[in-house]
């Protein structure tokens, strides 16, 4: 086992669902919040758990007969593939196969996709289905506590793709693990064990038992997990299985900064500056009363044409006042503003003022929901 430079631990390559995984090149495609078991570990939030929604990355897919947000999002990141996830993609087994086929022809047959799946839904012919529609990569999630579907794994040596076990390492289970770890040596490709933390399902068990808790104050991560991981990858792989060890650090270090950072320089717009964090920095010009503040404003509809008229109105004036091109200032239909360069409005913040306009230099997440990270008025 050895260190990689994305602060997980391997042995061999890593399997191609998390090279391009930790690259942020993948699109996460949350098919559903069903599912036929409720681990007591699982991470799924309150918002999707045992709900039948659609997200691609934390994008609600509207209509999931027509899942235009998948298209837009993988084309937001410049998704190189997709892992679908859930809940259980195999409880909605036509949805699923209908989104790979409509990623396969969008994007290609080198359009990497994997999917994570327990063992009670699965069937040789649920799997020929997967397989013929295109998925490359398949990761089951045995229970450690009950073997009866264990032998399902061996139903996909049938088919041409990728297999592994993708399982949270859990404290106290060091011996059901080893045991698993037996039983599939032989059946499948690699083995991924996932540094297990806290949420809102474990939290309840773990205040009720010693072994779950924080492994410190800066981490989500649960004390013991990642030792634990680190042995059970070294047994792993002296029985010939290629070894992931995935950390908290990584999902939240580099997969998600570098699927951000992907995102950032694919839609910022021409004057907007990139961190290195891939938060966009942009100008920001607010009519009277729309200055922001705590919490988001609420406007009716006819509200919000009355502010769009003067916003208009206002980026007449301002251009006019700047002597900038029309495309320098834009109206934000969202956040009802008017956004610009960052230097535009540090250079020029007297005269905006001077019109009776506020100014800031605004720091934004990328993703669909805009989220601030920072406001410097000017």
């Amino acid at each position: 086992m050895k260190k990689t430079r994305f602060f997980s631990y391997s042995s061999g390559s890593l399997p191609k669902g998390c090279q391009q995984c930790v690259r942020g090149e993948k699109l996460v495609v949350f098919i559903t919040g069903f599912c036929p078991r409720k681990c007591f570990f699982c991470p799924v939030s309150e918002k999707k758990w045992g709900r039948d929604v659609v997200f691609a990355d934390e994008w609600p897919v509207a209509d999931k007969k027509k899942p235009v947000e998948l298209i837009k999002e993988a084309e937001a990141i410049k998704a190189k593939g997709a892992g679908f996830t859930g809940g259980d993609p195999l409880v909605v087994l036509d949805r699923t196969c209908r989104y790979i086929r409509l990623l396969k022809k969008r994007f290609g047959k080198k359009f990497h996709i994997h999917l994570y799946t327990s063992l009670d839904l699965v069937t040789k012919d649920k799997l020929k289905r997967l397989f013929d529609a295109g998925l490359d990569e398949i990761r089951f999630h045995p229970d450690l506590d009950d073997e009866k579907f264990w032998d399902r794994i061996s139903l996909a040596g049938n088919f041409n793709w990728d297999v592994g076990v993708e399982i949270p390492v859990i404290p106290g289970k060091e011996k059901e693990t080893m045991k698993l770890i037996n039983f599939i040596a032989d059946k499948v490709k690699f083995l991924n064990l996932n540094e297990l933390e806290l949420s809102s399902t474990l939290t309840e068990h773990y205040s009720l038992d010693k072994f779950f808790h924080a492994k410190n104050d800066a981490s989500y991560a649960v004390e013991g997990s990642l030792e634990l991981g680190l042995k059970l990858g070294r047994f792993a792989e002296k029985k010939g299985l290629k070894v992931h060890v995935c950390t908290v650090k990584l999902k939240d270090a580099v997969q998600l900064k570098n699927r951000i950072l992907r995102r950032a320089k694919n839609v910022r717009k021409k004057f907007e500056l990139v961190t290195e964090e891939g938060t966009l920095v942009k100008g920001c010009i607010f009519l009277d009363g729309l200055k922001p503040g705590f919490g988001p404003k609420k406007v009716s509809s006819d509200e919000k044409k009355g502010i769009l008229s003067r916003l208009r109105k206002a980026r007449i004036k301002l251009i006019k006042a700047l002597q900038v091109s029309n495309d320098l200032l834009l109206i934000d239909t969202k956040k009802l503003r008017l956004v610009t360069s960052p230097l535009l409005v540090d250079d020029f913040k007297d005269v905006i003022k001077g019109l009776g306009f506020s100014c800031a230099v605004v720091e934004e997440y990328p993703t669909r929901d805009e989220l601030t990270v920072d406001v410097r008025f000017l």
